[in-house]
């Protein structure tokens, strides 16, 4: 039965590590993912769990101390944002690299310079080619959801790999809304027990991380691809029984009003509410209008994106990060990739949003929608790579 709640998206997050009961939470502060490590050090300050609390001096320390419980049989996450992420950075290859299900909340904030405390997705971006699996949360629900879930997919047989929990930081992390909770006993029975197919502990020398020629390099990392394109099925699998269990039923991506758009927006996390509401203003017109909100960005779903676009006849795929190539964000050009092999594809245009947490209102959504207007009727997109609420352009 599901429990009614309000909570922040950072304790929805620390409430999920908790019902999870985790061997190992291992964490440094930083803003604004301090407060998921200061709850769940109060759940276990107060006896609610047993888990093995950790306060290390670093982010780099945080995940050094996940890969190794998690490499000795043991349920391990942490959580960071934007420079913590960033110290990190070395070992999110080792976790990756070795295999490992460490799950990592990430309360997405911009990367410094010039420093900056507030939400755009440069931090997460920037890790999206380390191996880790990538689930982005819209709200606080989601958050808490996608947190269960990245256990189950972690930790599959087939896929062995970190999974990392995108949300907005302070938007969703910082904000109070309802939300409904699993009993513990069902996340207990959810969740399962862990049984790696390897421990440092189950009595087998093994050695984690050794040094690899390249006799046995390249065989590695061939084997973390195919489990990065294996988790797929995987990940359908979990997000189904999640939906049985509880009612919310999740894919890769959310189609909304997607049947018979000509004009569409694809965009992550908590802009799509705000896309989703200029959406439906724009369809009491009689407008053409939708939006698809990417959930899973780690592996990206090119085909099912490719197949959800090809009736479409226009596409602005919104960044919250640039990827500073001078062609476009990172969304942008995967999503764009995919639509390649289309016999009849749609214009794409790109979009850069809300960096270093500007706010994005109504109004710059319905300047992509307009936008999109314009390349349907002339059939020129014109300038691909655009920014959207910046002063003076």
């Amino acid at each position: 039965m599901a429990i009614r709640e309000r909570l922040s998206g950072n304790e929805a997050v620390a409430t999920a590590f908790k019902q999870l009961e985790l061997d190992v939470v291992a964490a440094y502060p930083i803003t604004p993912s301090t407060e998921v490590p200061q709850y769940f050090s109060q759940f276990v300050a107060n006896g609610t769990v047993e888990t093995e609390f950790m306060a290390v001096e670093s982010e780099h320390s945080a995940m050094s101390a996940c890969i190794a419980a998690a490499a000795a049989g043991g349920r391990a996450a942490t959580a960071t944002s934007a420079c913590g992420l960033a110290l990190m950075w070395e070992l999110l290859y080792v976790a990756s690299g070795t295999r490992v299900p460490v799950t990592l909340a990430v309360i997405n904030r911009s990367l410094s310079a010039p420093i900056n405390i507030n939400n755009d997705h440069s931090d997460s971006m920037g890790a999206r080619d380390s191996g880790w699996i990538q689930i982005y949360s819209e709200n606080n629900q989601e958050a808490y959801d996608n947190q269960l879930m990245s256990v189950r997919i972690a930790e599959h047989p087939d896929v062995q790999l970190p999974v990392m929990v995108c949300q907005d930081g302070f938007i969703t992390s910082h904000a109070i809304e309802n939300i409904e909770l699993l009993s513990d006993d069902e996340v207990k029975k959810f969740a399962g027990e862990f049984n790696p197919p390897w421990s440092l502990l189950a009595g087998k020398p093994v050695s984690v991380g050794p040094l690899d020629i390249p006799q046995f390099y390249f065989e590695h990392a061939y084997q973390r691809a195919q489990a990065i394109k294996d988790s797929k099925k995987v990940i359908l699998e979990v997000f189904k029984e999640f939906g049985g269990l509880t009612g919310r039923n999740y894919g890769f991506f959310e189609e909304y009003k997607m049947e018979d758009a000509e004009r569409v927006i694809v965009i992550l996390n908590s802009t799509a509410g705000t896309a989703k509401v200029v959406c439906d203003e724009l369809r009491a017109k009689g407008e053409k209008v939708g939006v698809l909100k990417l959930r899973l960005f780690r592996p990206f779903p090119m085909e099912e994106i490719a197949k959800a676009l090809s009736h479409v006849k226009a596409v602005a795929v919104m960044d919250k990060a640039d990827s500073f190539s001078g062609i476009g964000g990172p969304v942008f050009t995967d999503v764009r990739s995919s639509c390649y092999d289309l016999a009849d594809r749609p214009h794409l245009i790109n979009y850069i949003y809300g960096l270093g947490g500007r706010d994005v209102r109504m109004e710059d959504i319905k300047t992509v929608y307009a936008a999109l207007d314009e390349v349907v009727k002339t059939g020129n997109p014109g300038e691909i790579y655009r920014h959207v609420g910046v002063r003076g352009v």
